[in-house]
């Protein structure tokens, strides 16, 4: 039972990860700083204040854009998150955040290499597993950890980065050698912090 469970959450888990990674490519969901609004299931998500900076619309509809479009869907998000942490506990965190998921493969690697979940504990874990497996240490994993702490924290901070411009812009920039000064800037600069943090 708990083997098919387990195998479920990572199951769940890979396939919030790759939502994750296509969520701004498919317009599911991001930030367009070009657009200057967002981007919902493919559709412009703006505060509907327009027809108000011409002039053509009342305060108080102004008002009620802005309710209707920023805090009642805020709101509900809230609410919605707060439920089911209430209800199923730490759901999110254990079964769907793609964060998560990588610290605990990566984990899983150090682990293997050094006997300790990261850098930063001080002693090893003991070597016997729940499952009265052993795990002893092998110096050989350290290459597969550098290899997922690099890689995961280049693609985080490229998909970081396509949350708030074009996923095409991005890619294609990437692919050909053309990225901006402030894309380079921010992507080196994503990757050297979230290296640190995965590690």
């Amino acid at each position: 039972m708990m083997h098919k469970l387990q195998k479920n959450r990572r199951m769940l888990q890979t396939a919030f990860f790759v939502l994750f990674v296509l969520a701004p490519i498919l317009d599911i969901f991001r930030l367009d700083l070009h657009l200057g609004h967002f981007i919902i299931l493919g559709q412009d998500w703006t505060l509907g204040l327009d027809e108000f900076q011409k002039g053509n619309m009342s305060a108080g509809e102004a008002a009620f854009n802005i309710l209707i479009r920023v805090f009642i869907p805020l709101f509900l998000v809230v609410g919605v998150v707060i439920g089911t942490a209430w209800k199923f506990g730490r759901l999110y965190c254990g079964w769907l955040c793609p964060h998560f998921s990588v610290v605990e493969m990566i984990n899983k690697l150090m682990f293997r290499a050094s006997g300790k979940p990261s850098i930063w504990e001080k002693k090893p874990l003991p070597a016997k597993q729940p499952d009265a497996s052993i795990i002893s240490p092998d110096k050989k994993y350290w290459f597969l950890v550098f290899i997922a702490v690099a890689c995961f924290s280049f693609l985080w901070a490229v998909t970081f980065l396509t949350y708030l411009l074009p996923p095409k812009e991005i890619y294609y920039n990437l692919f050909t050698g053309q990225l901006t000064r402030n894309q380079l800037i921010f992507i080196s600069v994503g990757t050297f912090l979230l290296t640190i943090e995965f590690t």
